[in-house]
């Protein structure tokens, strides 16, 4: 299996439930620190566009 380098917000450095992110070279993998078997799978066009709608605030309640 592919050992990954998972990162996380700054603001989230200690916390117990923050997204994490790994960057691969064709891919970008996405967890929860709660759940870290869980990965999702990304393309880098749909980082981009989880990204561009996360700043737009489309997530937002």
């Amino acid at each position: 299996m592919e050992t990954f380098h998972w990162q996380r917000p700054k603001s989230c450095a200690d916390a117990n439930a923050c997204p994490e992110v790994a960057i691969g070279p064709d891919a970008v993998f996405v967890r929860s620190s709660l759940r870290p078997d869980g990965i999702a799978q990304l393309t880098p066009d749909e980082w981009r566009d989880l990204v561009s709608a996360i700043r737009a605030g489309e997530f937002s309640a």
